[in-house]
């Protein structure tokens, strides 16, 4: 976001108290929604469930093409639409809620440099799985994406998507990657984010911040997706200390707030 349009959002947003009728949306949750786009958004409800800010999350099948960027999630808080993590921190921060305003500068730079690696390791890995491996794309992908539409817009929109992520993948030197290559890059991301961690409840000590919304939400998410095996969410499981930080934000922060009666699966 450049430094006029955070300042734009900046000024609109901070106009106006959360709302109690604030709405998240994503995609169909038991039938269409992918790994990647779950993940995403799991973690902006983690983050604002951390701001203490109310939200209604509701799944409609043309979500996607309802965001104002083409990602999910998106949020509708009075008369404003914000798309993806990042400018959702930035909007809920000029209303006066922020979750690393405790964090020195040096603290900063150093949680954003692990929001980028969670997003170029986990994001990319988390996407190649679904259009670039052949036993997830046949078996999963193409059947819970074009889910809602019939054929044979369904199979269209399907290899669509694929065409525009396999691109994706090539311009970022991932296109040539085998999947072992990609599982080593998650278990690469997986010890640096456990070795910051360490025996720490959250990544910068007692309070949660907006990379540990994030990084719950890619964790938790591949720990509870079924694949076509289980090498991803085995990588994940190698490192305990990540398993206890996603049992503890579902439990504090979903199964708590939800009475015990949590969406939510972590076993």
């Amino acid at each position: 976001m450049s430094l006029v349009a955070e300042a734009f959002v900046s000024q609109i947003a901070a106009v106006e108290p959360w709302p109690e009728n604030a709405t998240l949306y994503q995609q169909l949750k038991g039938e269409q929604i992918l790994l990647s786009d779950n993940a995403a958004s799991l973690a902006v409800q983690a983050f604002l469930q951390m701001c203490n800010l109310p939200i209604k999350v509701v799944c409609r099948a043309n979500a996607e093409y309802m965001s104002p960027s083409g990602k999910v999630p998106f949020i509708h808080v009075g008369n404003q639409v914000v798309s993806e993590l990042g400018p959702i921190v930035q909007f809920v921060k000029a209303k006066g809620h922020s979750l690393s305003d405790g964090l020195d500068e040096v603290q900063k730079a150093e949680m954003k440099a692990y929001m980028e690696l969670v997003n170029n390791m986990l994001l990319t890995a988390e996407l190649y799985l679904q259009w670039c491996d052949e036993a997830t794309v046949g078996e999963i992908t193409h059947a819970r994406y074009g889910s809602p539409y019939p054929w044979p817009l369904n199979r269209i929109l399907a290899y669509q998507k694929q065409w525009e992520v396999k691109r994706k993948m090539k311009a970022i030197g991932w296109g040539n990657k085998t999947l072992d290559q990609v599982l080593e890059d998650v278990d690469q991301c997986c010890q640096a984010l456990s070795q910051r961690l360490g025996t720490q409840p959250y990544f910068f000590n007692k309070q949660p911040t907006e990379l540990d919304a994030l990084v719950f939400g890619h964790l938790y998410t591949i720990l509870t997706t079924q694949l076509t095996n289980d090498e991803l969410s085995e990588k994940v499981k190698n490192y305990s200390n990540l398993l206890a930080f996603c049992r503890r934000i579902e439990q504090h922060y979903f199964e708590d707030r939800a009475k015990g009666s949590s969406s939510l699966r972590l076993s």
